[in-house]
């Protein structure tokens, strides 16, 4: 009955045992994947993984792009992310097309680590919009823009907020804990205090584990390590230690979670 609430099944780390890959999680019990699409290529290939696998489950969004729309072209609808120029407007329609195949807008947010970015903001008021539009979960990005997406988030009508890998400031997950949204505790927990620090301050019965794969291993190495689902069990097994609870009780609770979120 685990469950990973978000990797990236997509990436180029599993495109050559994609199958193995669910099939060790299978074996380590993950009854549920969801995987995250971050722009028109990966969204359609989210689409179709999720078609595949059983356990796999869909989430479209557009990620937060780190550059400014191009000056020179007139369409002010366009932006880059990854280098690619997307038609804003146009993914969006395509993610509401494909409301009945999706169970999560995401991944989704705000990211200031190149600097903050109107258009960001713009983008995410478009994709908070079409998350209230489509009565769906939203996973929530928000790398050192944890303020500006709770303000944004807060002044919404959305209720089934899943912040993802959330590194705010301890007032910050008070916030979100009081609001009734959702934090995760990624694989990498094993390691970093931070997300031991925010497990603690947050009810269990407002978590969720993630893997972030192929990011965030929770095995500690000199080189990049490739994380996968089956690693999820880590997840719940550190945060039956924070919380003091039995395995079994945490996996419980997660269930019920996802039961009463995406139920």
């Amino acid at each position: 009955m685990l469950i990973d609430i978000h990797s990236h099944l997509d990436h180029e780390y599993f495109k050559d045992d994609i199958d193995a890959v669910i099939k060790n999680a299978k074996k380590a019990n993950v009854k549920v994947i969801l995987t995250a699409g971050i722009n028109p290529e990966t969204n359609k290939e989210t689409l179709e993984l999720a078609e595949k696998y059983d356990i796999v489950k869909a989430c479209l969004g557009i990620y937060p792009v780190q550059y400014d729309t191009i000056k020179n072209i007139s369409n002010k609808k366009n932006t880059i992310n990854k280098n690619k120029i997307i038609n804003i407007d146009n993914e969006i329609k395509f993610i509401e097309n494909n409301k009945k195949s999706i169970v999560a807008i995401g991944e989704v947010g705000l990211d200031y680590k190149e600097g903050k970015n109107n258009e960001q903001k713009e983008l995410f008021e478009k994709i908070i919009s079409l998350a209230e539009k489509l009565k769906k979960p939203i996973i929530v990005h928000s790398r050192k823009a944890e303020s500006d997406c709770i303000e944004m988030l807060q002044s919404s009508k959305l209720k089934k907020i899943i912040m993802h890998c959330f590194s705010g400031k301890k007032s910050l997950v008070k916030k979100i804990v009081d609001n009734g949204w959702f934090l995760t505790a990624p694989t990498c927990i094993t390691r970093a205090s931070q997300y031991q620090e925010n497990v603690e301050l947050c009810p269990i019965t407002q978590l969720f584990c993630e893997t972030d794969a192929p990011y965030l291993s929770p095995f500690k190495g000199d080189k990049f390590q490739r994380n996968e689902p089956a690693f999820i069990i880590e997840s719940y097994k550190k945060l039956a230690e924070i919380k003091k609870m039995e395995f079994e009780e945490v996996v419980k609770n997660v269930w019920m979670n996802w039961q009463r979120v995406f139920g």
